[in-house]
C-alpha cells in the first residue's frame, strides 16, 4: 500500500501537459511515453492535442479528388519496367542472317511464288511437330484426305506442302502456338487469302447456277451459308471442332468466344485447300464435308420485285440449275473464245447483242480499247475466232462503260451489276495474291 501510494504521489508531481485550446473536442496524441523504474525520479508523459480537421462536403472536388488518388494507389500499381536486355538485342551478323534465309521454307519453293509466300518464315520447331502428330491425321481424316504424309509427293506437286499449310490454318490466334512469330505469319496470311477464296467460288457459282438473278440475292445467300454466326455450325458438321477448341466445349462458349477462332481457321483453311488443290477442291470441302446447302431456307434472300431485261440466256442455263460438281469439273473447250466462256455468257447473255452499233459503240470503243492495250496479239487456229473474241470483248467493255445512271433506257442494268459482282471478286482476290509476297522473315 505505501508503494503504490508514493508511486501515484511521484507520477503527479512530474507530468506536464502541453494542451491548446480550441471550440472542437480534443483529441490527444501520445508523442512519447518513456517508463522507466517506478521509482525513478525522471519519469515524463507527453501528450499534445491537435486541431482536427474539418470534413470537406459531400461533394467537394477536392475530395473527389482525394478519394480518386487513393483508389489509383489501389487498382492501377506502377508497372515493371522490362529489363534492356529484353527490349535491345544486338543485330544478327551477316554469317547468321544469310543462314536464316537460306533455311526459310519459304525460299525453297521456286515454282510456287504464291504457295512460297504463304509458308512460314522459318522451319517448323518441336512444338509445331507435336501438335502435327497428334491431331493432323484427325484433322485430314475429317476433311476427306489421305493420311500419307505429304511430303512424300515430288517437288512439282503443290499439295506437298499441304500438311504444313494444314498445321497453320488450325493455329487461330487465340491459341497458344500463334504467339510464335513464324505461326502467327503463317495463318494471317492463309486466313487473308482463304476469305476472297470463298467469295469468288461462291460468286462464280451462283453467277452461273442463277443466270436471271440480281447480285442483291446473290450476296444474301452468300451471307447466309457463310456469314459468322454460321460458321459454327460447319465447323461441328465436319467434326472440327475439337481441332479448334481442344479444352472446351464449343456450345458452352459465348459468342464473343466462339465465333473469332472459328472465323479464323475456316478462312484459313480454305486458303490452303485453294493453294494445294484449286477451286475443285474448294467447291468438295463447301458442299460434300461442311454439307452446304444453297437450297436451304436459312440462306434463301427475302422476296422482292425483279423487272427482268434479260431475254435471252444461253442454251446450257436454260431451264438447268447447275450443281457444284458441274462448276468444280468444267473445263472450257479448245476453240472457246475466252478462258471462262461459260461465266462470260452467265454475265453477257447473247441476247445483248442488239445493243451494238450505237453511237457509244463507235465513239468511244475504239478509244477505250486501245487505252487497255486491246485487242491482244493471240494466233488462233481458225481467223475467225479472234474476230469474234473481239467482238465479244467490245459488247463487254460496253456494258462495263454505259452506267444505268446515266444511260437508263438504252442500257441493261442486269449485264452491268452481274460483271460489277464479279468484278470486284477478281480484283479483291487479285489484290490478296498480291499481298503475301511482302514477307516478313
Amino acid at each position: 500500500m505505501e508503494l503504490s501510494s508514493s508511486f501515484a504521489s511521484l507520477v503527479s508531481d512530474n507530468i506536464s501537459f502541453s494542451s491548446a485550446i480550441s471550440p472542437f473536442p480534443l483529441q490527444s496524441s501520445l508523442k512519447t511515453l518513456k517508463l522507466t523504474k517506478p521509482t525513478s525520479q525522471n519519469l515524463r508523459i507527453l501528450a499534445v492535442a491537435v486541431e482536427p480537421q474539418q470534413d470537406l462536403p459531400h461533394n467537394s472536388p477536392q475530395k473527389l479528388l482525394k478519394e480518386l488518388a487513393e483508389r489509383k494507389k489501389v487498382t492501377s500499381p506502377k508497372k515493371k519496367v522490362p529489363p534492356k536486355k529484353f527490349i535491345l538485342r544486338p543485330p544478327l551478323d551477316d554469317k547468321k542472317l544469310v543462314d536464316r534465309f537460306l533455311k526459310s521454307p519459304q525460299l525453297s519453293l521456286k515454282s510456287f511464288p504464291l504457295l512460297s509466300s504463304c509458308l512460314p518464315p522459318s522451319r517448323l520447331n518441336n512444338a509445331d511437330q507435336t501438335w502435327i502428330d497428334e491431331y493432323l491425321l484427325e484433322a485430314k481424316q475429317a476433311l476427306g484426305y489421305s493420311l500419307e504424309p505429304s511430303d512424300q509427293l515430288g517437288d512439282d506437286n503443290p499439295a506437298k506442302h499441304f500438311d504444313t499449310l494444314l498445321y497453320l490454318a488450325f493455329q487461330h490466334p487465340f491459341c497458344e502456338r500463334n504467339k510464335a512469330r513464324h505461326v502467327r505469319a503463317g495463318h494471317s496470311r492463309l486466313c487473308f487469302l482463304g476469305q476472297f477464296v470463298l467469295e469468288l467460288a461462291f460468286c462464280e457459282f451462283f453467277l452461273q447456277r442463277y443466270p436471271r438473278e440480281s447480285p442483291a440475292p446473290m450476296r444474301e445467300r452468300v451471307f447466309g451459308l457463310i456469314g459468322r454466326r454460321n460458321l459454327p455450325k460447319w465447323i461441328k458438321a465436319a467434326s472440327l471442332q475439337n481441332l479448334i477448341f481442344p479444352f472446351d466445349e464449343m456450345d458452352r462458349l459465348i459468342r464473343k468466344e466462339r465465333e473469332p477462332p472459328v472465323k479464323s481457321v475456316f478462312w484459313a483453311l480454305f486458303g490452303a485447300i485453294y493453294l494445294c488443290f484449286g477451286f475443285p477442291e474448294v467447291y468438295r470441302v463447301l458442299f460434300e464435308v461442311f454439307g452446304m446447302d444453297p437450297e436451304d431456307k436459312e440462306c434463301q434472300p427475302k422476296l422482292r420485285r425483279q423487272l427482268e431485261d434479260v431475254d435471252y440466256v444461253s442454251v446450257e442455263f436454260e431451264g438447268n440449275k447447275l450443281t457444284w460438281q458441274d462448276v468444280a469439273a468444267y473445263k472450257p473447250p479448245e476453240d472457246a473464245l475466252f478462258a471462262q466462256p461459260r461465266l462470260f455468257r452467265a454475265c453477257v447473255p447473247p441476247g445483248m447483242h442488239r445493243f451494238r452499233g450505237n453511237l457509244w459503240d463507235f465513239d468511244s470503243r475504239p478509244q477505250v480499247m486501245q487505252t487497255l492495250g486491246y485487242p491482244l496479239v493471240v494466233q488462233d487456229r481458225i481467223p475467225e475466232i479472234t474476230e469474234a473474241r473481239n467482238i465479244e470483248l467490245g459488247l463487254g467493255l460496253q456494258l462495263c462503260f454505259l452506267h444505268p445512271s446515266k444511260y437508263k433506257f438504252e442500257h441493261p442494268r442486269f449485264c452491268f451489276e452481274r460483271l460489277e459482282y464479279v468484278g470486284q471478286k477478281i480484283q479483291v482476290k487479285s489484290y490478296s495474291c498480291f499481298c503475301p509476297f511482302y514477307n516478313q522473315f
